[in-house]
């Protein structure tokens, strides 16, 4: 790991964040323009999300199946308002074993499509219904300004997608999958994310409604964090996913379709990390605590190294790890874990072997602040408290920066001068004319239309007409 300092968020914001990924090795730049090779580090947090994902899934009746990563190109055709959206944004394969195809294929952007066609052949009853199913796997799409984890041309997600009797349990299970997503975030991502509705014009392409959670960056930026898309029947006539009905009459099923991917380590490091580097929190960090054995010599270190053994296997219920390497000072070793964002150093020196003790040193709060001495006998259940403590500290920071940064101006003015450096809650009349002229004048967007409302009307931020809902804007990733 290099020794040359981080360059500050304040200095930096960007390059801060591009420069810790790639020495904390979470990720590198790939030999493909805008793709990024996932270093080990990295996935083990990946596999992390994952884990707290698909057991939110499978508690809520999904189950996980795999689609092919060719999509023809017809399918894309079908569902037109999906295929203007995505077009932009496809690669397309016309080559195959050294001759022309046929038809093209897409390297699949999502896979609402080639799913939609399955769903035709598989779904015949309404004793078929609900399927519920989610895959895990890549997707492609052909962005011109990428940065990693945020927005790479391939990256890494789960898509959920079901199918329903009517429009009720349709929209019920988009707006479970929001709520599923919300969960994760706060209580494991310990992101303090808002969730509601996308406008007409930042909705996914095809839907009738789209849904997200949108969280804030240090930076004060927002960033879509995950979505959850109702359908309709839209996929479901494009591909005639039908089933007979109870009283014998053929029905168009109603479609959901929900996504988070890789983009959420991007939140997790923005929201959490320091200059010092990454934050991870406890349920998601690949390593949760480390321990450093410090000697000077061979004397010292045969009476640490002994205890440092004991306390790894009794610690084994936590994902703990030794930092054994010899040739590093302690002082190096500190810094190196606190720029990866491991939540605990645990320290063994001589003097803690002698008092039956050991120090340990909280990331979220470094320096002599962070730092506590516990008796051996007492580890476990001492890290297992400090960690919940250090998982509840991250959400209560990220919650109160997040809500020093969020305004109500009180005319259009102040509107614009607060999306500088912070998000605008304010009434907005739905016209896409004043959508598009806060973006135009401010590079800020309707990040989204939140579930809880204060009820009553206003005047829209923008034109003063009457406005019956408050929404969020803010310039995002």
């Amino acid at each position: 790991m290099s020794t040359e300092k981080l360059p500050t968020r304040a200095e930096n914001y960007s390059e801060w964040y591009n420069q810790l990924i790639q020495r904390t090795e979470l990720a590198d730049y790939a030999p493909v323009r805008g793709c990024m090779v996932v270093r080990p580090y990295g996935w083990a947090l990946w596999e992390n999300i994952q884990q707290g994902l698909d057991r939110r899934f499978k508690a809520t009746g999904h189950v996980n199946a795999a689609f092919p990563l060719f999509i023809p190109m017809s399918f894309l055709e079908k569902e037109k308002e999906h295929v203007k959206g995505f077009s932009p944004e496809l690669a397309v394969v016309t080559i195959g074993g050294g001759e022309k195809l046929e038809e093209p294929l897409v390297v699949r952007p999502t896979s609402e499509t080639i799913i939609g066609y399955m769903y035709s052949k598989w779904i015949k009853s309404y004793r078929d219904l609900p399927v519920l199913i989610n895959q895990w796997g890549n997707v492609v799409r052909w962005e011109m300004r990428t940065r990693l984890f945020l927005r790479t041309l391939e990256f890494y997600w789960q898509e959920g997608h079901t199918a329903h009797v009517s429009a009720k349990e349709a929209e019920e299970e988009t707006q479970r999958m929001l709520n599923v997503y919300a969960d994760f975030a706060m209580n494991d991502a310990a992101l303090p994310v808002i969730p509601g509705r996308k406008s007409e014009s930042e909705k996914f392409a095809g839907a009738i409604a789209s849904y997200s959670i949108e969280a804030m960056m240090g930076d004060t930026k927002a960033l879509q964090a995950g979505t959850s898309h109702f359908l309709g029947q839209n996929f479901a006539k494009a591909f005639d996913i039908q089933y007979l009905d109870e009283s014998n009459n053929q029905q168009f099923c109603w479609t959901t379709s929900w996504g988070m991917s890789t983009r959420m380590i991007g939140a997790i490091i923005m929201t959490h990390g320091d200059d010092q580097g990454l934050i991870l929190p406890p349920k998601l960090a690949p390593i949760q605590a480390v321990i450093v054995p410090i000697f000077k010599n061979d004397d010292e270190k045969s009476k640490v190294m002994p205890v440092v053994e004991r306390l790894f296997q009794e610690l084994k219920s936590f994902r703990v790890k030794v930092d054994d390497r010899e040739d590093l000072t302690p002082g190096f070793k500190f810094n190196d874990w606190e720029m990866r964002g491991v939540p605990l150093r645990i320290e063994v020196g001589p003097k803690d072997v002698e008092k039956d003790t050991v120090a340990l040193a909280r990331r979220d709060m470094p320096g002599k602040q962070g730092k506590s001495f516990v008796p051996q006998t007492q580890i476990d259940s001492q890290v297992a408290e400090t960690l919940i403590t250090i998982q509840a500290a991250l959400f209560d920071h990220a919650r109160t920066f997040r809500d020093a940064h969020i305004f109500d101006p009180k005319d259009y003015a102040e509107f614009q001068e607060v999306l500088q450096n912070g998000w605008a809650y304010s009434w907005w009349c739905g016209k896409k004319e004043c959508e598009a002229k806060v973006k135009e004048e401010t590079k800020a967007t309707t990040r989204c239309i939140p579930m809880d409302q204060p009820g009553g009307t206003g005047h829209c931020i923008v034109c003063g007409e009457e406005a019956k809902e408050k929404a969020y804007f803010a310039r995002a990733y």
